[in-house]
């Protein structure tokens, strides 16, 4: 049944229900969750109106996109059937006018670019004029209960109990999409392209780090993405979550997106999702900026972002990789589906010290493509052809965007046959697409904006205008020596058998040696032990039915075929076996050591 809620979200994919049902044995499930006791999770502003009604003093914050005056409404009504007649203090009384903002964050932003901008590195204080916080920090002595509420509440410094609304960062752009203000400090919507810009750059950084500032000590979280029918829980019993996540497995909601090269593969084999899409071109199966974790207590579901098990537990995730990558997590999975669709853009990712400098991440956009499956006939585009000549090419190139002129593409970009299995390699500054009629395993580092589009066979984006082009930026990063044998010689991964015994083979995938990270793939009928040795796992389940997986805390999990997973390293070691004794194989990626 096709979602509607037309008034704050647009988009095909349907809104997280409220309940879940397991689904049967060996399907591939889009709301996978962490179970928590039974009783923990509770739904609607009822409820929380009954848990908050004692406290004398309330402060509500919460992320970005929050529908804050739905919010108040409703759970200002259900106070008030209690007897309860708060005063409703609103923290946006203390942000710096708009165009004061605006004018903070214009730098941030990268002037006219219409993609990217530069990580802000500042606080969420300050959006804020510090005399009116102080000012809000005084409670009204005579409300039976006095709530601050909003984006930054907390900075205000009242005391009392302390409430955070969390709304997914996809859930966030699908209201942008409906023309709903979701930026610090704006009143006005910006059009969905530069409020994405602007939240990426901006707003998730300071939010994020105004998270972690009160993750110990918040003792309600709240689901909104409903905003009908908020979820909520205790502060512990999230953070016991994430404690046991952290030691044992865990598995993101993956969220899909059309696109104009958009495939059927994942329409067609993954149930649930909506038929209403055209096509879809993505499933973020771990984009840990923007991916959610989703708690279940007898099916009610809450969700809270990816980033909160980082802010709570980083060390037992990242083990002896935490020192490096801090509260980032940096290894992402995603699929990119061309099943009866098109070719991706020509494309390249920056350098690293580019994309330090320009745009303030720490790590690049590595990537790897594990052809996870494939149409005869299907190739990947990677490299360059021997004989490119990189001045024609430009031209060619700059000629197709000023005239709409179609470009040779195989004249000047080298091309390989695809096949189930296959890890072909990308680092930094390497041409390349994959070509129509490919299921790829995009295994990469975590930063996923930054591809600087070369040409995109002359075709509209989804909304009917062209997709910006980046040859210039293109340019100051391609590494041209990567062409002709050399492509198959240094970008195509060379699998070679590590362990081998009856029922289970360990098989090395290498990276290149720009990657940071490593690849793996058991193969198993009967089962056999990974250990983290440091460093998290993360894995999918790339060929069979599915998994067993155990851990060393008495965890036991299945995964279905394509599903992503991760071992965190204070896990120390998972099992995987075979529950039917068919092969299986499960590609894993870690992080080099040294």
């Amino acid at each position: 049944m096709e979602d509607t809620a037309p008034d704050y979200r647009r988009t095909t994919q349907h809104l997280l229900p409220l309940r879940h049902a397991p689904l049967p044995v060996g399907s591939y499930d889009i709301y996978p969750s962490h179970q928590v006791p039974r009783g923990s999770l509770h739904a609607g502003v009822e409820s929380l109106a009954r848990r908050i009604a004692a406290a004398r003093s309330v402060v509500i914050d919460g992320m970005g996109g929050v529908l804050w005056e739905r919010f108040r409404e409703q759970l200002d009504g259900a106070l008030r059937a209690l007897g309860v007649v708060p005063r409703w203090r609103p923290v946006e009384a203390a942000l710096l006018p708009p165009e004061q903002i605006e004018r903070l964050v214009a730098p941030w932003l990268g002037g006219s670019d219409p993609l990217w901008g530069t990580r802000w590195t500042g606080s969420p204080v300050d959006f804020f004029d510090r005399h009116e916080l102080r000012a809000l920090a005084e409670p009204d002595p005579q409300a039976d209960l006095d709530i601050v509420y909003g984006v930054g509440a907390a900075l205000v410094g009242c005391e009392g109990l302390l409430v955070y609304c969390d709304v997914p960062k996809n859930e966030i752009q699908f209201r942008a999409r409906a023309g709903l203000p979701v930026n610090v400090g704006l009143t006005d919507p910006l059009p969905p392209k530069p409020s994405y810009k602007r939240s990426y750059f901006v707003d998730w950084p300071a939010l994020n780090r105004h998270r972690h500032a009160l993750l110990s000590r918040i003792d309600v979280v709240v689901d909104v993405q409903r905003a009908e029918i908020p979820v909520w829980t205790d502060g512990d019993v999230l953070r016991s979550a994430l404690d046991r996540m952290a030691h044992s497995v865990v598995r993101a909601r993956p969220w899909f997106e059309p696109g104009p090269w958009g495939g059927q593969w994942m329409k067609e084999r993954i149930t649930g999702l909506p038929e209403s899409a055209q096509n879809l071109a993505w499933s973020f199966e771990l984009i840990a900026p923007e991916n959610g974790l989703l708690l279940s207590d007898d099916g009610l579901l809450l969700e809270v972002a990816f980033d909160t098990l980082m802010h709570a537990c980083a060390a037992e995730v990242l083990g002896e990789h935490v020192e490096r990558f801090g509260l980032e997590f940096p290894i992402r999975f995603d699929y990119l589906d061309t099943f009866e669709g098109g070719n991706l853009s020509v494309q390249c990712h920056p350098q690293l010290e580019y994309i330090q400098q320009e745009f303030g991440e720490s790590i690049t956009q590595d990537e790897t493509y594990y052809i996870l499956d494939c149409a005869p006939g299907a190739r990947v585009y990677l490299g360059f052809t021997a004989e490119c000549d990189a001045d024609a090419f430009r031209s060619a190139l700059e000629r197709s965007e000023r005239e709409g002129t179609p470009v040779e593409i195989d004249r000047y970009v080298h091309s390989l046959p695809a096949h189930r299995g296959d890890l072909f390699l990308i680092p930094n500054g390497t041409v390349h697409c994959s070509g129509r009629d490919n299921l790829v395993l995009e295994i990469s580092a975590t930063p996923y904006i930054f591809t600087f589009k070369m040409y995109d066979w002359l075709r509209l984006d989804l909304d009917g205008r062209p997709r910006p082009l980046n040859v210039a930026r293109a340019w100051q990063n391609l590494r041209f020596e990567r062409r002709g044998e050399r492509v198959q010689e240094e970008l195509v991964s060379v699998p070679r058998v590590l362990e081998e015994r009856e029922g289970w083979r360990l098989v090395h995938l290498p990276t290149h040696p720009d990657h940071f990270y490593d690849v793996h793939r058991a193969e198993l009928s009967g089962e056999g032990v990974i250990h983290t040795e440091g460093g998290p796992l993360v894995m999918n389940v790339v060929q069979g039915e599915g998994v067993e997986i155990e851990t060393a805390d008495g965890t036991q999990r299945r995964f279905s075929f394509a599903e992503t997973f991760i071992i965190p390293a204070a896990a120390r070691w998972c099992r995987l076996r075979s529950p039917d004794g068919v092969e299986a194989k499960v590609v894993i990626a870690s992080i080099k050591r040294g």
